[in-house]
């Protein structure tokens, strides 16, 4: 960690590695959606109704096409982490609570004694979620009662870590540790991605590690030491490439090699990016043609994969350190401490920042975007925002909406140097 680095965002706490697990305890969660009468849940200036959410008509003609169009308030802790899949969305926050939305309602949730919760990834009927004490959970609703989510593993089990604690003589040389401490993050899980043609998941940690497991089995069977400082964003994406992105400044591009049941190994290819700001958060468009990370002094840069991940250019539209970031279409979203959400519109390596999105009092600390509607002559997006308010947002967004608002900011001169997010 360099001099100065700070924590933004997170409690201030103490972190040990810890061999046991509240595997030992019951399975299932011990949260109930039910809350006790006079649950904190707060009004929202655009929920008259008192109702969790208010959603406009996205088909009616009165909705704006860029703009906020519901918003849910809960004096439950700051929002880390947010995914959406289909009508269903997650939500996780330093309560220790996955919250579930369904169409706009609260529908479901589920805890888990391990603390925050800072990385959420679904895979079909399976919900991934990254925590503070190093593992990964993985949840499924109940075939009887879909309302009910369950625990059905930890990545790594208990049974997995004891098992190489009782062969101390496997040791990595390069990193002269054991095994059992090679299989399980030492520090906060705080990025997922999924490979879903090969079935492998991505862990990136704090501990300046990425893992990589074998999602029928959930072993881990590789650990890649990274970084230098904390792995803020780790992203799987076409054709075997990974990209890393940490506290310590750099992006760096990995290779796949092998197959998932033989020698599989990642292979370090170049680095993209090397400066004294902190990536906090990468993004790859769908076809992997370009690749966003975003810094903690504000920029978004990216790279254009036709002309072998040259530098496209940097985009400039915060004032204070990106946070968050997504791709969907021709947009790119980027949220940011500065509380906006900047909306970019592509036009072959063209950016234009075509509208941001205000009204949430925190920082913007996470993003998830699904498809709205087909349409003819448009298409509109779905956006969740997660804050450090406390409040999660929605807002819907046009592909071919016009210009709204475009940013002139000047560049910033504080710098964060080193910071975990």
């Amino acid at each position: 960690m360099r001099e100065g680095a700070r924590r933004l965002s997170d409690p201030n706490f103490s972190f040990q590695c810890s061999d046991t697990d509240e595997e030992f305890n019951d399975r299932h969660s011990d949260f109930s959606g039910n809350e006790p009468e006079g649950s904190p849940m707060m009004k929202s200036p655009w929920n008259p109704d008192g109702t969790p959410w208010s959603m406009s008509n996205l088909d009616d003609s009165s909705c704006p096409m860029n703009g906020l169009v519901g918003s849910l308030v809960r004096e439950e802790g700051h929002i880390y982490s947010l995914a959406a899949e289909g009508d269903l969305l997650y939500t996780g926050s330093d309560s220790k609570n996955v919250r579930v939305w369904k169409n706009m309602t609260e529908f479901s949730a589920f805890k888990s004694n391990s603390g925050l919760v800072k990385a959420i990834i679904v895979s079909g009927e399976k919900i991934f979620t990254g925590h503070h004490d190093g593992r990964v959970r993985v949840w499924k609703a109940s075939s009887k009662n879909p309302t009910h989510y369950h625990r059905i593993g930890t990545l790594p089990s208990v049974y997995g870590f004891f098992k190489c604690s009782m062969r101390p003589k496997i040791v990595d040389v390069r990193r002269k540790h054991t095994a059992a401490v090679w299989i399980k993050h030492c520090d906060v899980i705080s990025c997922l991605s999924l490979d879903q043609e090969v079935g492998l998941l991505y862990s990136g940690s704090w501990d300046r590690t990425f893992k990589v497991w074998k999602m029928s089995d959930w072993k881990c069977i590789e650990s890649v030491k990274a970084h230098d400082d904390a792995v803020n964003s780790v992203i799987s994406t076409v054709e075997g490439f990974v990209f890393t992105g940490s506290a310590d400044g750099s992006v760096k591009v990995w290779k796949r090699e092998g197959k998932v049941r033989k020698s599989l190994k990642h292979i370090f290819v170049k680095t993209l990016l090397n400066q004294e700001s902190a990536v906090t958060a990468l993004a790859v468009s769908l076809n992997g043609a370009f690749v966003y990370s975003g810094t903690s002094d504000g920029i978004v840069n990216f790279w254009v994969r036709e002309n072998q991940l040259a530098h496209g250019g940097a985009l400039n539209g915060h004032k204070l350190a990106v946070l968050c970031l997504s791709a969907a279409g021709s947009l790119v979203f980027s949220g940011s401490a500065d509380k906006m959400i900047c909306v970019w519109k592509r036009e072959g390596v063209m950016h234009t920042c075509m509208s941001v999105l205000t009204g949430h009092t925190g920082p913007v600390k996470c993003l998830a975007v699904v498809r709205e509607m087909e349409s003819t002559t448009a298409r509109r997006w779905k956006v969740y925002s997660g804050s450090l308010d406390k409040s999660i947002k929605v807002w819907s967004v046009s592909e071919l909406a016009p210009v709204m608002q475009q940013m002139s900011v000047p560049s910033n001169g504080n710098q964060i140097r080193s910071a975990k997010y």
